[in-house]
């Protein structure tokens, strides 16, 4: 795991415009499941990267992940995290969203990117529908909840 901080990394994330979005509740309860669901998407992902919007209470989670990698527990805005393996991206996306933090999830290779928030909402952005379809498709077959009409 590798962390940097570069500031206007969100705000550059900001700008850029997808085509297509789903949102989905986050199901704290059942993270596994649904983590694997959304990796499940794309067999190639070995690589991601977390950038952190916003920290609204402690991560304690993030924290003991980074604890468990050495490193120091700097976390805030436009702070990422670089992971590679795919056991690693699993344990990233995981831990982060069982934390109340607000945050761009983006995967390599990247046919679609999250923003999850506190508030417990996940969105699925794309470019294209069949990559969007990829991604959501097997969410809604298992059942995960599916915020319609939501749009950030």
């Amino acid at each position: 795991m590798i962390a940097s901080h570069i500031p206007g990394t969100i705000k550059q994330f900001g700008r850029t415009i997808w085509r297509f979005q789903q949102t989905f509740g986050t199901p704290l309860k059942d993270l596994d499941r649904f983590v694997s669901t959304v990796l499940s998407a794309d067999p190639r992902i070995e690589e991601a990267c977390v950038t952190i919007d916003q920290v609204v209470f402690e991560p304690k989670h993030l924290i003991t992940l980074l604890s468990s990698n050495s490193l120091p527990t700097n976390y805030g805005h436009d702070w990422s995290f670089n992971v590679t393996g795919k056991q690693q991206v699993h344990e990233l996306l995981k831990t982060i969203l069982a934390d109340p933090v607000d945050f761009f999830f983006i995967p390599t290779p990247k046919p679609f990117v999250i923003y999850a928030d506190h508030d417990e909402y996940i969105t699925f952005y794309a470019n294209t529908k069949s990559n969007l379809n990829r991604a959501v498709n097997p969410l809604s077959d298992k059942g995960f909840k599916l915020i319609k009409d939501f749009q950030r």
